[in-house]
Order: C-alpha cells, then structure tokens, then sequence
C-alpha cells in the first residue's frame, strides 16, 4: 500500500519539521545561483530568516517572467558540469523556461513518480504503456522513470498512432496507461471504429491522466467508458513535472508531496496567504533541488487545500483539481470565465461528444463566445428540432454557469481540431 510508509504517514508535527531544515538547505544553495544572490539579499533573507513553515511567507516570490528573463542559467546553483538533463515547458503562454536537473534531482523526482504510481496501485508486475510526448516535456520521461524504478515493465509508445496504441495494449497486455484526458476519449471513438471493446479485450486497469485541466465528469466519462480507474495527477515542469500530487486510492484530491515541496495558497490579488478549504493561486517551493532550486513559485494554478485528514492515512495535505489558471481565464463583458466551467456543464448533458472548441470574436467594441460542441452523430441523422432542443439546452446550461448567453454551435464527431497533445479549447480572435 505504501512506498515508503514512513514518509507518507508521518505525524505532521515532524513533517513540517523536516520541511524547516529542507528549506534551510534549500536557501543556502539557492543563494549560490545569480538571481537569488541578488533577491534574497535585497530582501534581507537568508537560512536563519526561517524558524517555521509559515516563515516561507517572508521570502520573495518567483515568477514565470522571472525565469524567462534570466534563462538559461541564471537561477542555476550548481557548476554547469554536475547537470546532467535539462527540460522545458510548452512555451504555449509565451517564451518557454528551462529547468535544469543534477543526477539527484533525476532520483529525487523519480521516486516520487514511483511512490505515486505505487500509491494507485501499480506494482512490479504490471505492464505500463506511456502514451505521453517524450522529450523536452516533462511528462513522457517523468512517468517512464517512475514506472521502471517500481520495476514494472515500460512500453515507452510515445503520443498519437491510435490503431498502434490499441494494437500493443493487445498484444502485450498493458495493464496501466499515462494519458492526456482529451486524447484518451477521441481514442475510444477509435475503439469503436475498430469494433474493440477495451473493457473485453484488453486488460488496463490503471490510468494515469493529467497535464490539462478536466472536470470530474470528465473523468466519469472515461472510468464508465474503458472500465478502469482514472487518477488524476498535478506536475508542471518548473517543480520537476508529473509527480508534485496524485491521488490514492480514495480519489478525493491529490496528495502533494510536502517531503519535497513547500505548499501555499494564497490570494492572487493580494498575495496573502489563504487557510485551507478558501480557493486561491497555488505557490510552491523546492525541497530537494540541487541543481536549480525555486523559491516560491507562483504556479498560476487556482486550486484549495482540502480540510481534514484522507480515510487512506496518507498525512500529505490535499489539494483539490485545478479549477483552472490565472492565466487561462477569459473575461468576457465583465465575466470571469474558466474553459473548466464550460466543460463540467457539458459533460453532464447526454449527446454530447468528446470535443468542443471556445472560439471569442470581436465586432466593433463588442465581445461573442462561440462554443462549438460536437454531438452524437444520431443527431444529425432524425428530427431537426431534437437538435434545435439539444442546442437550446446547452446555451441554458452554458448561461447558468457564466453568466453571459454564448452563441453554441452544434458539429459532427470528428469535426473539432484535436490533436495527440493538450487539447486545443480557445481561439481568441480578438484584437487588443
């Protein structure tokens, strides 16, 4: 049941004593690295500024920018020779940053993918098909890591060739997958084309999705669908990747991994730090890192700590899905709207498909949304105002939740943009 039950069950009082005398050592390597040398100085910190976890509050914040600005080795705290791979994210809000990564922080990582995976119920024995993009992402390498240091068997399959995908979980009777959650449903409509059932002819039990934001529905869809167990995993490429929290067994939140991380929620205006159970920006700093420690980050990530402890004996607080990012929220005649919102309401609206687009125009000083929903093909096939009723349901639905009436377009299945990576579901033509 537990990787390393020590760790994963310790008592919270000496939890967060261990989480002190890391981020004591983290701050005397971070203050060799060129940015922080700087920062911390000018803010007046140091290792002695810390006496208790909540003392994390007096260091300064790190941003994206930050990183992008001083890239590539500016936040480095370690000589150039002892990095042995570095990483990046998508670049897909601007300018992609660059982690940098010592021998140990490829252990230290890979050990929490491990305990993770093993925490959902992976062992030795399985067969772990990895269906994510290897490479500068994070995720593929991550996941592969952590699968072969629980000993498991890997096919590193890499992203896209579906009828492949299908073919060697078949062949060689993969029982635990890593997905992206868009890309796992267009793959059950290509099950059906091939007239596969996966619940009868194959024998995945575990999934691992993650590295887009999806609603519970979502997951519902795919559990009822493929007739595994979905978990829901947390990682961005600043923090190592995959593997900063996951879900046990009991799938209500994710374990953040505090042995390694130091977790805050604050206010994204104000920046003060919020208690558990209020949703607010998650902030995260580095434990464990060696070659390039981060103080601090504001993930741009909305989420809460979920109160109280979790029935598996896990102390490791909890944090709920990501509600969506600062950076992902549309704002629309005055409305803050999240993409999450949308697809929760039309996940629970039977006909509808895999797949809808956002698309935002402007026409003289006024804003449109256009969402763009692929419904079953029946649709198409009967009485026309079976379909008019359907749309009519959805823009209801839609306007429940965001507060404006969207203009909603129904489509074929098939007909939406997808691609083998995150889910394309926002096109702003806009104009500034």
């Amino acid at each position: 049941m537990y990787w390393e039950k020590e760790i994963e069950t310790m008592d919270r009082t000496a939890l967060e004593r261990m989480q002190v005398e890391r981020l004591t050592q983290t701050l005397e390597r971070a203050s060799r690295s060129p940015y922080y040398a700087e920062r911390l100085k000018a803010a007046g910190a140091d290792a002695l500024s810390v006496r208790t976890v909540a003392d994390v509050a007096k260091l300064p914040l790190t941003t994206k920018d930050d990183l992008r600005e001083h890239s590539p080795y500016g936040f480095l705290a370690v000589e150039r020779d002892e990095l042995i791979r570095m990483h990046s994210s998508s670049g897909t809000t601007g300018r992609a940053t660059v982690i940098f990564h010592t021998a140990g922080d490829i252990a230290a990582w890979t050990n929490i993918v491990a305990r993770s995976m093993y925490m959902t119920g992976m062992r030795r024995s399985d067969v772990f098909q990895n269906m994510m993009t290897y490479g500068l992402f994070t995720g593929g390498l991550g996941f592969h890591y952590g699968a072969e240091k629980i000993g498991a068997l890997v096919i590193p399959a890499g992203a896209g060739n579906s009828k492949r995908q299908i073919q060697l979980m078949r062949d060689f009777a993969t029982t635990v997958i890593h997905i992206i959650p868009s890309y796992v449903l267009h793959l059950s409509t290509v099950f059906e084309e091939l007239g596969v059932d996966p619940r009868r002819d194959t024998q995945v039990k575990i999934a691992f999705i993650g590295a887009e934001p999806h609603s519970e529905k979502m997951r519902q869809k795919i559990e009822a669908f493929y007739g595994f167990k979905a978990f829901n995993s947390y990682g961005l490429s600043e923090m190592n990747g995959p593997g900063v929290a996951f879900e046990c067994p009991e799938q209500n939140g994710m374990h953040l991994w505090e042995d390694n991380y130091i977790l805050e929620i604050v206010d994204p205006d104000t920046l003060k730090p919020l208690p558990d159970g209020e949703e607010g920006e998650m902030v995260l700093t580095t434990l464990l890192r060696e070659g390039m420690p981060i103080v601090r980050y504001r993930t741009k990530d909305l989420t809460r700590v979920i109160p109280g402890p979790c029935p598996c004996g896990r102390t490791h607080r909890r944090i709920d899905r990501i509600k969506g990012r600062t950076d992902d929220m549309l704002i629309l005649k005055g409305v803050n709207i999240f993409p999450i919102q949308i697809e929760k309401k039309l996940m629970d609206i039977p006909g509808v498909g895999q797949n809808f687009l956002i698309v935002l125009d402007r026409e003289g000083y006024n804003d449109h949304m256009t969402v763009k929903v692929e419904v079953n093909r029946e649709f198409f096939l009967g009485d026309l105002k079976q379909l008019e009723g359907l749309r009519r349901r959805i823009v209801e639905d839609l306007k429940s939740a965001i507060l404006i009436t969207p203009k909603v377009d129904l489509v074929e299945p098939g007909s939406l943009p997808k691609g083998e990576g995150k889910a394309v579901r926002v096109v702003d033509n806009r104009k500034d």
